[in-house]
């Protein structure tokens, strides 16, 4: 008997983990809404945690998959946008950076929407611009749950807010650019006909 192959196999560990990720949004925001921003700090980071996991152990297992490709990045999609949207309502973070992060998101996935409707040929990969804007966004997550704790030691919540706003938008610029170049490229689409003969 056959094995499976190996995007044949949808729920493995790794997959599990970014499961899990997801379902650790909703504590988050309850914790938050509670007040209890330790908690929600702690559970920020576990999430962190299984994000970091998910990726390492589908190398080294062995266990890509479709699914996991698929659904990896909406689950951090989700844990940032939900961040941004209860901190800026709670006054914690001020709400023009969180319309910054959400409007990326959703020019992304427009974009993204647009090019499939077009039958470009693309392929999700993040640039060193949008690496460090998912770093700084996370970073600025992070140092605002422990607010507390992080201001007296690293007075840099202001700094922070600026270069994650800053980067968000240089990193919005760049897709827009790299989007309106494949959807002007014609050979694009000649490729992507040819891959689905």
């Amino acid at each position: 008997m056959p094995e499976p192959k190996e995007n044949e196999q949808c729920m493995n560990i790794p997959n599990f983990l970014t499961i899990a990720r997801i379902l650790l949004i909703p504590l988050l925001v309850i914790f938050l809404l509670d007040g209890r921003e330790l908690a929600a700090f702690w559970v920020f980071v576990l999430a962190g945690v299984t994000d970091a996991l998910d990726g390492f152990l589908a190398r080294v297992l062995k266990q890509k998959t479709d699914f996991g490709a698929f659904i990896d990045p909406i689950a951090d999609k989700l844990l940032l946008i939900t961040s941004y949207i209860t901190l800026a309502v709670l006054g914690i973070l001020p709400k023009w950076l969180a319309v910054i992060v959400v409007s990326r998101d959703v020019l992304i996935c427009g974009g993204i929407g647009i090019l499939m409707l077009y039958d470009r040929d693309f392929k999700i990969k993040p640039s060193l611009v949008s690496k460090v804007t998912t770093f700084l966004q996370l970073l600025t997550v992070v140092y605002y749950l422990g607010h507390d704790y992080f201001q007296p030691i690293f007075p840099v919540g202001i700094y922070l807010i600026y270069a994650t706003a800053g980067f968000t938008i240089l990193s919005g610029v760049h897709y827009i650019i790299r989007g309106f170049g494949i959807l002007g490229d014609p050979d694009a689409a000649t490729q992507r006909q040819a891959h689905k003969k």
